[in-house]
């Protein structure tokens, strides 16, 4: 018999890789000291950053059906060979002092391996874990929260020691082996494949799965309602959730009076909470359904966001802050699930990057945003109410994607009495 790998070293492998592209969240370590070093604009800087999250929803949907081609080690071999380029590259383009060639390097090529990495292993995670998709897709895209909080000290250390282009050298070296490695163990479960015991248990009535609500491909399900609701709630939920993370350390100062050093304590620290809330609420999914904690996210953040504007107390602001983020992070893990629950597993990988625009788009326009309303009004607070009605707004669409989901089981079951 052909020895079936385990599921968890699987897992480990999507751990691995989404550890080593995540530590493009720690971008902001490398802009001191490149303003230091040759006197740069801040937003020239800040560009590299964008550009890097730009390619990856961009690379992540047209690379999306090379993912599901070819299988997810090449995906991943793949994203190891341009993150890796991208990241060492960068290093190259420090020495020439140039700003273009970081845009390139970093920005285009790097973003390109962060979305092909950031799909491959999650569409094969959820067909290892049929019994625990949310789990399974949060442990992986945890990885990618909290690699941060691994990555920018070990940054922030070589740069004191061996210089900007050195540490880019040693990180995209050690990233390429990293997710070289985690690549060559990925592969998709043989068809059919069950965990030990997982099928019995259904026939003995002690388990229950509910079946996909359909097997579409990528260009199929585009053609549906669902998916156009799933992209404005991930558009919506990331939008606020990262326009709050990129003003988190001057709101912290003007709303409860912290100074910038306190300020930056509390980010890191909420950063944890984006971590944790990827695992957390992807496994609380798995209890209560992807349609009913989606409900959640939205119901909480109508009621959190108001009120941040309106403490002035500093634990419940800083509770506040740390239940927006664990809602932030756990929309990016739960949304692998909720496709496969609507759309099946077929084309998981390309429909999750075709989602995954919704990320490039509020990227963008999160920031820019909340730094426009600052800057007009004087304050983040006036922002931060357009963001609930845009929760609001989220919330409603929480809901009717629950009427399509009905509609859609309702005319399974009808056909299967036709059937009958």
């Amino acid at each position: 018999m052909e020895k079936v790998k385990n599921r968890w070293l699987i897992a480990a492998s999507a751990v691995g890789i989404h550890i080593s592209i995540g530590s493009v969240y720690a971008w902001s370590v490398f802009t001191k000291p490149l303003v230091n070093q040759f006197g740069w604009e801040l937003t020239d800087i800040s560009l590299t950053f964008s550009l890097a999250i730009l390619f990856l929803g961009l690379s992540a949907a047209f690379l999306g059906h090379f993912v599901e081609k070819h299988g997810p080690r090449k995906a991943g071999m793949l994203a190891a060979i341009f993150f890796g380029v991208g990241i060492t590259g960068s290093g190259l383009a420090i020495i020439l002092e140039s700003l273009p060639m970081l845009y390139i390097f970093y920005g285009v090529l790097g973003g390109i391996g962060l979305g092909v990495g950031y799909i491959t292993p999650v569409s094969t995670l959820v067909k290892w874990f049929p019994d625990r998709r949310g789990l399974a897709t949060g442990l992986a895209i945890m990885g990618f929260g909290f690699a941060a909080l691994i990555s920018s000290p070990i940054m922030q250390s070589l740069i004191d020691s061996v210089g900007i282009a050195n540490t880019f050298f040693i990180l995209g070296v050690s990233y390429f082996i990293i997710m070289m490695a985690s690549s060559l163990y990925l592969e998709p479960p043989k068809e059919g494949w069950a965990p030990a015991g997982f099928k019995e248990k259904i026939k003995a009535g002690t388990k229950a799965i509910k079946q996909d609500l359909s097997q579409l491909t990528a260009n199929e399900a585009v053609k549906t309602k669902r998916f156009y609701y799933l992209w404005l709630m991930l558009f919506i939920n990331v939008t606020c959730g990262i326009a709050i993370i990129s003003a988190a350390s001057p709101l912290a100062q003007e709303s409860i009076g912290l100074n910038a050093v306190a300020a930056a304590a509390l980010v890191g620290v909420l950063g944890a909470f984006n971590g944790l809330g990827r695992i957390g609420w992807a496994s609380v999914s798995d209890f209560i359904g992807r349609p009913n904690t989606y409900t959640t996210f939205f119901l909480i953040q109508v009621i959190a966001f108001p009120l941040v504007t309106m403490t002035s107390n500093p634990l419940m602001f800083q509770i506040l802050l740390a239940i927006i983020y664990t809602c932030y992070g756990g929309g990016f893990a739960a949304i692998p699930a909720y496709i496969g629950d609507l759309f099946g597993t077929k084309q998981l990988g390309a429909i999750h990057g075709y989602i995954l625009t919704a990320w490039s788009a509020a990227g963008l326009a999160g920031p820019m945003f909340a730094s426009w309303i600052r800057e007009t009004t004087g304050s983040y607070s006036q922002s931060l109410m357009v963001f609930t009605g845009m929760f609001a707004v989220a919330l409603i669409i929480s809901l009717l994607i629950r009427l399509d989901i009905k509609k859609m089981r309702q005319k399974q079951a009808n056909s299967s009495e036709i059937a009958v």
